[in-house]
């Protein structure tokens, strides 16, 4: 068997799940980081709505607003990301607000976006992997649907 062949099967023997888990983690952390960025303790700060109203000028949206539905998502999804408790809905969202950045914030950050998107469309397309709190309940769901047997 080529070397390459004997390669490639062995990459094929380990679990997508490490893959999810570095998907889930890694972009959580800058997602929250910013979040860090905008907040004082509890409170979304008035240079958090002013970067909104003055440099990212999002159309539609009051600054006021966009700063602290911003900090709110920047906090939570990633937090459930890294948990793996609703990782499709939180990586969906995830991607929502990395499109935003990307068309209305920063357009020439693409290449930066992508590998987020990357990220994000795995763990929707996937799922979060078997290190994860959705795991845990697929299993435990699996597990009170299967019919009682007295053995």
């Amino acid at each position: 068997m080529p070397v390459i062949a004997r390669l490639r099967d062995r990459l094929d023997t380990v679990p997508i799940g490490i893959a999810c888990l570095c998907a889930r983690i890694f972009p959580a952390a800058v997602f929250w980081q910013s979040g860090q960025t905008k907040v004082e303790g509890w409170h979304v700060t008035d240079g958090a709505v002013a970067l909104f109203r003055e440099e990212y000028q999002l159309p539609l949206v009051d600054p006021w607003l966009a700063a602290h539905l911003a900090a709110f998502a920047e906090h939570v999804f990633p937090a459930l990301l890294v948990l793996g408790l609703a990782t499709r809905l939180s990586a969906a969202a995830l991607l929502a607000m990395t499109a935003v950045i990307e068309i209305f914030v920063y357009p020439d950050a693409w290449p930066t976006h992508g590998v987020w998107a990357t990220c994000f469309l795995l763990l929707i397309l996937r799922g979060p992997g078997a290190l994860s709190i959705d795991a845990l309940i697929d299993r435990a769901v699996q597990r009170s649907s299967q019919p009682y047997r007295a053995d």
